[in-house]
């Protein structure tokens, strides 16, 4: 009986358990964003996910983000940009605008977010079109998940 009881208590705690499905992330790590558009199979991109103190405060968190052979924006309708889209489902995201930097055979996007409090677990991050004259973000580009962060 008694090891029916102790049986019990564990499987309680491990099925119950908050932890369960989290990803532990360990910082500083990086995660290759990959294509999600078929035919664009040199578009990569990069996140860099790690800790700053650029407060007295307590760190938080940065991500950064560096892509590669992107297609025109204006390919897709009436974009102008890129933005670093990073999320928790169903809980916040994190905007950032990605700046062109002028290259030959098109420019190298990148950007930063640096004042992420939220753990990442389970967040998603993402390279989508953007409308700076109606702020409204487009098609995902380039995605991966903080999962994969190594």
């Amino acid at each position: 009986m008694k090891q029916n009881i102790v049986v019990l208590l564990v499987l309680g705690s491990v099925l119950l358990s908050p932890e369960i499905g989290k990803a532990n992330v360990s910082m500083p790590c990086s995660s290759v964003l990959e294509p999600v558009i078929t035919g664009y199979a040199n578009t990569k991109g990069v996140a860099l996910v790690y800790k700053v103190k650029l407060t007295p405060s307590f760190p938080r968190t940065s991500i950064s983000i560096h892509a590669t052979h992107l297609p025109a924006p204006s390919s897709f309708g009436e974009y102008d940009g890129f933005e670093g889209f990073a999320f928790i489902q169903n809980e916040i995201s994190w905007r950032f605008k990605l700046h062109p930097t002028p290259e030959e055979g098109g420019p190298t996007w990148a950007g930063r977010f640096d004042d992420i409090t939220a753990d990442l677990a389970n967040s998603k991050l993402e390279v989508c079109l953007s409308d700076s004259k109606t702020g409204k973000l487009g098609p995902v580009v380039l995605a991966s998940s903080i999962n994969t962060c190594k």
